[in-house]
């Protein structure tokens, strides 16, 4: 096969596995050795209110993250194992960020604490309770973000682990 063609076969490939967006997923973001091991951190049906939107720059309009449904004072969870990184108010909303064993971050927004920075959370462990509102949700819903080093992803690649993957010719 002439290298054009497989340089072409391996930049398709990576678009594959990371997204065809640029910005949308940096590598390695979804398909550590944690990918689906993560849960969803609302309980219930997962509804999907509003979805990730890639920024077209690090400062560009975008929305880094996904709203969920849920009801005002629902119990939130670690989506999974890590320590909180933060733990209180971002303009005038209760924001928790853990930090992960894989590198990855993740934000739930607008939440009640309850937990400290510094704490070890398994996945599943409640983590702050929804309160008050997201900016554009009409109705309530937890902002729930990821992000590794500075690029954020859709969060809900977390949840589902990297299938086979299939070389194409």
């Amino acid at each position: 096969m002439p290298r054009r063609a497989v340089r072409v076969v391996t930049v398709i490939t990576a678009l594959l596995l990371t997204g065809s967006r640029a910005g949308s997923a940096p590598p390695g973001a979804h398909t550590g050795a944690a990918a689906g091991t993560y849960r969803s951190p609302v309980s219930g049906a997962l509804t999907v209110l509003r979805p990730f939107i890639a920024p077209t720059s690090p400062y560009g309009p975008g929305h880094r993250g996904v709203d969920l449904a849920a009801g005002r004072g629902a119990a939130i969870t670690a989506a999974g194992p890590g320590t909180v990184s933060f733990a209180g108010a971002v303009a005038g909303r209760g924001v928790v960020v853990i930090l992960h064993p894989d590198g990855v971050r993740t934000e739930y927004e607008p939440v009640h604490p309850l937990v400290s920075a510094g704490a070890s959370v398994a996945a599943g462990t409640p983590i702050g309770l929804l309160h008050g509102r997201h900016p554009g949700c009409a109705r309530s819903c937890l902002h729930w973000g990821a992000r590794l080093g500075a690029a954020y992803f859709d969060p809900l690649r977390l949840l589902v682990p990297l299938g086979p993957v299939v070389l194409l010719p």
